[in-house]
């Protein structure tokens, strides 16, 4: 989707597919948020049912871009850019996730990659902002090779393995 900023992956399978998501991935990101690596380093939660991922395609509106990685068949990643409103028009959240089988394969830096492109090619956005778990380097060291810098700390603002953990905010600008 255009030039790839830096850090964007090189070794990724030539199979691999970036689309919007289609009613038919419903299961498979179902799949994904249930992974055990996305519930540590996401919102996620283990008791979630398809129909959850189901509500949650279905409530997309027209400033919600979810797209999905596809890979041997089957949508393998997802990423989302959900645009505010208002006065916050010129900004979106970005949120994102892959199957723990299809991580280090080059899967995540594409679909950033397709995100930001997105976001600077056809929504014309200035700000594109994340959370992320403050323990999540890998995640980390991606937004950081797609040029998100370190805004804030939130602390205590998540519950997870019995105990309350940090989120990093983090932004990009253009």
């Amino acid at each position: 989707m255009g030039d790839e900023p830096a850090g964007a992956a090189s070794e990724t399978p030539p199979d691999a597919m970036i689309r919007p998501v289609r009613a038919e991935d419903v299961e498979a990101i179902n799949t994904i948020r249930r992974q055990p690596g996305v519930m540590a380093f996401t919102l996620a939660i283990p008791s979630e049912r398809t129909v959850d991922s189901q509500r949650f395609v279905d409530g997309l509106g027209p400033d919600d871009h979810l797209l999905v990685v596809e890979l041997e068949g089957r949508a393998r990643g997802m990423a989302g850019l959900h645009v505010k409103r208002g006065k916050l028009r010129h900004s979106a959240e970005l949120g994102m996730a892959v199957h723990d089988e299809f991580q280090g394969r080059g899967l995540g830096p594409l679909l950033l990659a397709a995100l930001l492109d997105l976001a600077d090619n056809y929504l014309g956005l200035v700000r594109v902002e994340l959370e992320v778990l403050a323990d999540n380097t890998r995640a980390i060291a991606l937004y950081e090779r797609f040029g998100f810098e370190h805004e804030g700390r939130k602390r205590k603002a998540v519950y997870r393995h019995g105990h309350y953990d940090d989120l990093l905010v983090m932004s990009r600008l253009r």
